[in-house]
């Protein structure tokens, strides 16, 4: 079993990038990949416990991405996170991010809604502030019942405070990540549009633009979305993966390698990766 999915407090997990490693090798996984929100910088303190484990450890990231007038993640799996122009790319966005956190931050404060980030910051050992830490700060001062609420009120496109991000196009996020010598996979598309969306010619625009998997295995999909989402992967030439999209506390119940539960990615998932890999890094 692997999982290729997951989150660590350098964006929106509870749990130190260098503590996963040990959780997936008490889990028995054959491979993690710490995939953080938009940023790196976890990542040489999950590799560097390599040697202390049986558990490939992978390098990656999760991008946001605006497609079909929706956010779209994208996987970046196998990346070289050390590329300096990558590097200089990620950097760009965690700017981004911070100009939108301090509108977002004004807007609340001209509602006369006062919330101090670095109070937080140090209380939860946070390195990057997203919406879901701010949804988090709304509902620990009783402006919002549940983070639900809080996007539903504040923060969602139909929110008070609510700042349009600078989103990555798919094919730049294509493009960043297949230069840095990684794999750019399709994040939970069952997710996408609520799972009304109709993914056949959309996925076809998205593989010609640059994507090459689709996280056909992930913690939400019901058992016909993963068969739906395979039989794509297998029509358009397309890498399955999967992964359960870890939180640590901030999503609870949701675990490692397992998901709600139920989830098991099938180690042949690695090896299908891996031989795309070097096929295409020879190109």
């Amino acid at each position: 079993m692997i999982d290729l999915h997951c989150h660590s407090l350098c964006s929106d997990g509870s749990d130190p990038p260098e503590a996963l490693p040990a959780m997936a090798e008490q889990m028995d996984l054959k491979a993690l990949a710490l995939t953080d929100h938009d940023t790196l910088d976890g990542l040489d303190r999950f590799i560097d416990q390599q040697s202390r484990v049986s558990t490939r450890l992978i390098p990656g990231i999760e991008l946001s991405c605006e497609f079909a007038g929706r956010d779209l993640h994208v996987l970046g799996l196998f990346i070289n996170h050390r590329d300096a122009v990558f590097q200089e790319r990620i950097q760009s966005i965690r700017l981004r991010r911070q100009r939108r956190n301090a509108q977002i931050f004004q807007k609340l404060k001209s509602l006369k809604i006062e919330i101090h980030p670095e109070d937080y910051i140090e209380r939860e050992q946070v390195e990057l502030i997203t919406r879901a830490h701010i949804a988090d700060m709304l509902k620990k001062t009783g402006h919002a019942a549940t983070r639900a609420e809080a996007f539903q009120k504040y923060l969602g496109d139909e929110g008070i405070a609510y700042v349009p991000f600078e989103f990555l196009s798919p094919g730049e996020a294509f493009k960043w990540i297949r230069e840095a010598k990684g794999l750019p996979v399709i994040a939970h598309p069952g997710r996408f549009s609520w799972g009304l969306f109709v993914w056949e010619a959309a996925m076809t625009d998205l593989r010609d633009q640059g994507a090459c998997g689709i996280e056909t295995y992930y913690s939400d999909h019901s058992d016909s979305e993963t068969a739906y989402f395979l039989r794509l992967c297998e029509a358009l030439n397309m890498i399955p993966t999967g992964g359960s999209d870890y939180h640590g506390k901030r999503k609870p119940g949701c675990g490692m390698g397992a998901g709600w539960g139920d989830l098991n990615v099938p180690d042949w998932i690695l090896n299908k990766c891996e031989a795309f890999l070097k096929t295409y890094r020879r190109k």
